[in-house]
């Protein structure tokens, strides 16, 4: 992919409104995207996170109903409801440094002092602390798969405009240590969409961007 074909994507890209509920997205595109999720990055690697796909169509009616009756919900192709974990424990920390030593092959005791470190730093913060960090660590991830899709040309909007407690009991998150943050509705968008047509306002880099 050259820089104009970066930046054409990235122009192409808008909060889709009306999604066109007769088109999927192929298979190997969507398991691209899923990828792109997996490989997200996040501090010291921990991907505080997990994404639900939403798949049953009762489901999804009901969560439209916890998202102010948004209709991306329901007519795209998929929705993935991004989850963060609610804190981040010792526990937490292991699990992640027993996956470090199983890929990168290194003994748990390489791994103790940075294990030691992330710690460390995890338990300076409040318990609330933790899951808002977690909760800013999860829209790494969405940037990242928005923009996933926009470079192969599928359709993203994210949702904010939802009701997360809603969210959580629809998707049986009590007592599982996640609870929703954020939701993605991904598909192509309806021709009559009149967002697709309207030009991208931003300010202009300048006004953005400062160099020191």
């Amino acid at each position: 992919m050259t820089p104009a074909e970066l930046t054409t994507a990235l122009h192409w890209r808008y909060a889709t409104k009306s999604f066109d509920s007769t088109k999927s997205i192929p298979e190997d595109a969507w398991q691209a995207l899923l990828e792109s999720l997996v490989l997200a990055p996040s501090s010291f690697g921990l991907q505080p996170w997990k994404f639900i796909i939403v798949s049953n169509p009762e489901t999804r009616q009901r969560l439209r109903e916890n998202s102010w009756g948004q209709p991306q919900v329901t007519d795209a192709d998929k929705l993935v409801v991004f989850t963060s974990r609610t804190d981040m424990t010792p526990k937490d920390i292991q699990r992640w440094i027993d996956r470090l030593s199983e890929v990168q092959k290194q003994s748990p005791e390489e791994l103790k002092g940075y294990a030691g470190i992330v710690e460390g730093f995890c338990q300076r913060m409040s318990p609330e602390a933790r899951h808002h960090w977690n909760v800013r660590q999860t829209y790494i991830a969405l940037g990242q798969f928005m923009a996933a899709a926009a470079i192969i040309g599928i359709d993203t909007c994210p949702l904010e405009g939802i009701d997360p407690t809603g969210y959580d009991h629809e998707l049986g998150l009590a007592g599982t240590g996640y609870a929703t943050c954020v939701a993605c509705a991904i598909g192509y968008r309806a021709d009559d969409d009149k967002s697709a047509t309207r030009p991208k306002a931003r300010f202009i880099q300048s006004e953005v961007i400062n160099e020191h």
